[in-house]
């Protein structure tokens, strides 16, 4: 039943990452480039990239049935607090269709950042998103500055990394 369930989920992910793959087969959202614009819904209100310019912004891409996004949230949980003050903002943009789904992770995973909502999946379309999770590094003009797709620990330090230098941009 266990392993029923697991071949579920696994399937579950496929399915969606294959029919993103057509409108993926560009290269991510282009460092350099503006970052796709959005205004999604929020856990308690609107998420709008364009209010968060001046800050730099870490948009990760994450849904429920991804097991590196739930390994990627107490990391997220300590830039946004150590950082965040320094005028880091990480946005969590959750791409399930059903909300219930992101609601039940999130009921058993601490955040303390934004996270909103795209349920139709147009924002990771805009990013064109490559695999989960899929994070991307905004600097304060609202230009990408990286893109990286996974979550591993030992992409902690580069990811920290790139998030100081794009604070000292500031």
């Amino acid at each position: 039943m266990f392993r029923f369930s697991l071949l579920r989920v696994a399937v579950a992910g496929a399915l969606m990452l294959a029919a993103l793959a057509p409108l993926t087969a560009s290269a991510q959202a282009a460092v350099g480039a503006a970052a796709p614009s959005f205004d999604l819904p929020g856990t308690s209100a609107p998420v709008r990239l364009a209010d968060l310019r001046g800050r730099v912004v870490l948009v990760d891409f994450w849904a429920s049935w991804c097991a590196p996004c739930k390994l990627s949230f107490p990391w997220m949980n300590e830039m946004q607090a150590k950082y965040g003050p320094k005028g880091l903002q990480v946005v969590a943009i959750n791409v399930d269709s059903k909300r219930a789904d992101a609601d039940r992770f999130l009921a058993t995973t601490p955040v303390q950042f934004a996270v909103a909502f795209d349920p139709a999946g147009n924002t990771p379309k805009a990013y064109a998103i490559k695999g989960m999770p899929s994070s991307f590094i905004v600097g304060t003009d609202g230009k990408v500055l990286y893109a990286h797709t996974g979550f591993r620990d030992a992409d902690k330090d580069d990811l920290e990394e790139k998030i100081r230098q794009a604070l000292l941009r500031r």
